[in-house]
């Protein structure tokens, strides 16, 4: 059962700690991050508020590239997809470099683009500092079940971003059947 909170992006605005850990237990198993909101204010308050009200419990890891990064954050519900996909928080200056394990979100090249998309280095990604892309967490434990994730679509869903929000998992589940999810994401002492 989604958390009616999920309806209204700009009412989730609590700050977060200043570092936390989330468990993700996905379809291949379990991997830990930990955000630190001094690399990313913006990006680890949006992350916290996300977690914290259970935004991420079956999204699919939607764009799978090997030896680049793996992609989610597209809402499994059109309904919710579309409101927080149009609800961007600011940049932040990058702080970290997107090494390999390192959490990041997807952004486009204008400013102030950041929602709900982000992505896990599979490599050192570090060309992508200069882009704007501001790492904010890191992968602390599994990433090896982060390797393990189905990457046979490869980049093929990425034009499909829109028809992803618009039509939600059932478009996945019936295009892309194979795609790996995450079961529940939750905040760990």
């Amino acid at each position: 059962m989604q958390n009616p909170k999920l309806k209204n992006p700009a009412a989730l605005k609590e700050k977060a700690p200043a570092k936390f850990k989330v468990r993700f237990e996905t379809t291949k198993g379990v991997f830990v991050v930990e955000a630190t909101r001094e690399l990313s204010p913006n990006g680890v308050d949006r992350f916290y508020n996300l977690v914290t009200n259970g935004f991420f419990d079956g999204i699919k890891f939607f764009r799978v590239v090997r030896g680049f990064v793996v992609q989610f954050g597209i809402h499994g519900d059109p309904s919710l997809a579309t409101k927080w996909l149009e609800s961007n928080i600011p940049d932040d200056a990058v702080k970290a470099s997107n090494k390999r394990g390192f959490l990041t979100y997807a952004k486009s090249s204008a400013p102030n683009s950041r929602s709900t998309q982000f992505f896990i280095n599979l490599k050192d990604n570090v060309n992508l500092d200069s882009m704007g892309f501001s790492p904010f967490a890191k992968v602390v434990s599994g990433m090896d079940v982060v390797d393990k994730l189905y990457d046979e679509y490869g980049e093929s869903l990425t034009q499909l971003q829109g028809q992803i929000a618009a039509e939600g998992n059932k478009f996945l589940e019936k295009n892309f059947p194979k795609l790996d999810a995450i079961k529940t994401a939750k905040l760990i002492k």
